[in-house]
């Protein structure tokens, strides 16, 4: 007797956090304020665009923002490839904190700055977006890009705050625990596989090695930012 096993055929989306931008070179809450990116950054694209070379993709989406935009492009470019710009991969909206310095906003905001620092799920600004809609709405967004390219694979470019909440959903399931859930180096890439159930599995997550030392830039998160440490 011969058995025949059914062929799952994977939906794969690499998630790739956009390259630095003039926003984290100034320390400001970027969120939807659109800057262009840094000459480090255009650099970072050189070898995210080698990384992606041989790899098959068959459709680009970003966030509609500048630096995320630049990011799709070197991946979609060279594959002839148009970036489909889709409004739900947008950074988080700051509301009365977006496009201002960490340190001067935060600073004078102490329990909006302890929110963000320790109960991002919390997170709420004034005239902004609320983290836990955000998180929702990441996720819902991903969900759809999977659900109408199966059997594909998908290359997203999208932000620093949008691959945290979705990683922290796939690592830890709730958003209680987005604290604990690092965020991604820029031009990091992420790989989400998605069977015909929609069931992700994580392949692996911050994955920078196609980055020289040189352009891996580490900053400290809010915490160590409002005690006047170095950047």
């Amino acid at each position: 007797m011969i058995y025949l096993s059914a062929v799952i055929d994977l939906t794969r989306l690499y998630l790739i956090r956009h390259c630095e931008a003039l926003g984290n070179v100034k320390r400001i809450f970027q969120g939807s304020t659109d800057l262009d990116i840094s000459e480090t950054g255009a650099k970072q694209l050189e070898c995210l665009k080698n990384r992606f070379f041989d790899t098959e993709i068959d459709s680009v989406f970003s966030s509609p923002l500048l630096r995320a935009r630049k990011t799709a492009h070197a991946v979609a470019d060279q594959k002839g490839l148009p970036v489909i710009p889709i409004d739900g991969l947008a950074e988080i909206h700051g509301g009365i904190v977006e496009g201002k310095p960490f340190a001067e906003t935060f600073g004078a905001m102490p329990e909006l700055a302890d929110a963000w620092d320790n109960r991002p799920e919390d997170f709420a600004p004034e005239g902004g977006e609320p983290m836990r809609a955000a998180y929702e709405r990441i996720w819902n967004t991903v969900l759809d890009i999977a659900r109408k390219n199966e059997g594909k694979s998908i290359a997203v470019a999208t932000h620093g705050g949008v691959l945290r909440c979705l990683n922290c959903r796939l690592l830890h399931g709730g958003i209680s625990h987005l604290k604990d859930t690092p965020w991604c180096d820029n031009t990091a890439v992420n790989l989400i596989e998605f069977d015909g159930g929609l069931n992700p599995r994580v392949v692996y997550i911050n994955d920078i090695s196609h980055l020289p030392k040189e352009l891996i830039i580490k900053r400290n998160r809010l915490s160590s930012f409002m005690k006047g440490e170095k950047q």
